[in-house]
């Protein structure tokens, strides 16, 4: 059940055990990841009836249209409508991210510049397990659309039956994605590095996943790009005297009902709160049909951390650097500039994570394990590239070169300074 402590070290020192890297997990994923390098479809095909228990065949590994038509009959309009409102804000949310390539010129007639490009094709993971993510199609998807990425290729781990949840495939559907595969785990990850007769491979990988996924996406880096290396789901809840014992605990079970390894803590100066708020977690957990899982998280990673102030409960929350943290305080804003460290900050008792994790706009593809001190949420630039440009006038090589020549001379990279060297002689600055 939910702890209420007052010792950081203990709550730090806890949470760095979650963040086991699964090393030991290593050697069996690296030999799914060969299989299906070594026999393509099949490798996948036979991982898929180990893992999600689908005896599906390669004619049945990609999504049909018929399919998606089925699954939009099953959608309500209600439903529809939510997730096209939520569709919009995150397109909207995105749409201001956007990069443009720019020339600088220079007075001696050169030009300098940077030049964005949308990668080719992309593949996003969306989780199957313990839930499935309609909403994870969205936030992986409607950036790589607004970026201009030609393919989008989704994988998805099956349902025993072979079947996607409808509302995944109608999610997809409507963000564009162009093809969709019923594979997960390691297998999806390597045929996406890979490819295989019915997947192609990609340039880059994105979307969240168990531990199995992570790796697999770890050990394929370099082959193709990933996002980053998420791991289970988090929030920080920085409350004062004035919050709601009701809805923290209400926010706190919103992730850990996630996962067993999800981490729920709320950091406050005030210690009644922290306990109506351990008590309300308990009232509310019987509640949950996903009690067993969240019950599991709060009693290994989840606590009450009672502060000597609002500023030390701050200090903690950059400590831990969350994916998520609410400032569930009388003045949000005032405190805004003093987090240095977090994947989203939700301000006021009525932005609860939910909302940014379904409808707000901002990306929920987030750094967790306190990766959020360098690591940003997914965002359209995570679909482009960069390529520099120079164009150098005859001034600017007379005006520069000398300084080249100096420089590579000095490095003993004779070659460098001779192709420099050569043109100023053409030029007649010898």
């Amino acid at each position: 059940m939910l702890k209420v402590v007052s010792s950081r070290d203990e709550l730090v020192a806890r949470l760095l055990e979650r963040e086991h890297r699964g090393e030991d997990l290593e050697a069996g994923v690296r030999a799914i990841i060969d299989q299906v390098r070594e026999q393509g479809d099949a490798g996948v095909l036979a991982a898929t009836r180990r893992f999600d228990r689908a005896n599906l065949t390669a004619s049945g590994l990609q999504v049909t249209e018929e399919e998606i038509r089925e699954a939009y009959a099953k959608v309500s309009p209600e439903l529809l409508e939510s997730l096209r409102q939520a569709h919009e804000h995150i397109r909207d949310f995105h749409a201001r991210q956007l990069l443009q390539s720019w020339f600088q010129p220079g007075r001696d007639g050169e030009v300098v510049g940077q030049l964005y490009r949308p990668l080719k094709r992309v593949g996003i993971y969306v989780p199957g397990g313990t839930a499935a993510y309609p909403s994870s199609v969205l936030m992986n998807a409607v950036p790589a659309k607004v970026a201009g990425v030609e393919e989008i290729i989704m994988v998805t781990p099956p349902r025993p039956d072979g079947s996607v949840l409808p509302l995944v495939l109608v999610a997809a559907a409507e963000s564009g994605v162009t093809k969709i595969f019923k594979a997960g785990g390691v297998q999806a990850v390597a045929a996406l590095a890979y490819g295989t007769e019915s997947i192609p491979k990609v340039d880059k990988i994105v979307g969240p996943g168990n531990i199995y996924v992570t790796i697999a996406k770890r050990l394929v880096f370099g082959l193709v790009d990933i996002d980053m290396l998420a791991g289970p789901s988090e929030i920080v809840v920085v409350a004062d005297g004035d919050a709601d014992p009701e809805l923290v605990a209400a926010d706190l079970l919103s992730q850990a009902e996630h996962d067993p390894r999800a981490a729920a803590i709320l950091v406050t100066p005030d210690e009644e709160l922290a306990c109506r708020v351990r008590d309300e977690v308990e009232r509310q957990l019987a509640e949950l049909p996903r009690r067993e899982i969240a019950a599991e998280a709060l009693e290994n990673y989840g606590a009450a951390v009672v502060t000597g102030s609002l500023s030390e409960a701050v200090e903690l929350a950059n400590e831990l650097a969350p994916e998520h943290l609410e400032l569930y305080i009388r003045e949000p804003f005032a405190w805004l500039g003093a987090i240095e460290n977090a994947g989203a900050v939700f301000l006021g008792s009525y932005a609860s994570e939910p909302v940014g994790d379904y409808f707000a706009g901002p990306n929920h593809v987030l750094p967790t394990g306190g990766t959020a001190r360098f690591f940003s949420p997914l965002s359209v630039e995570d679909f482009l590239k960069r390529t520099s440009v120079i164009y150098a006038s005859e001034q600017a090589l007379q005006k520069w070169g000398p300084h080249i020549v100096r420089l590579a001379e000095d490095e003993g990279l004779d070659a460098h300074a001779r192709a420099v060297a050569l043109r100023l002689k053409r030029l007649g600055s010898d």
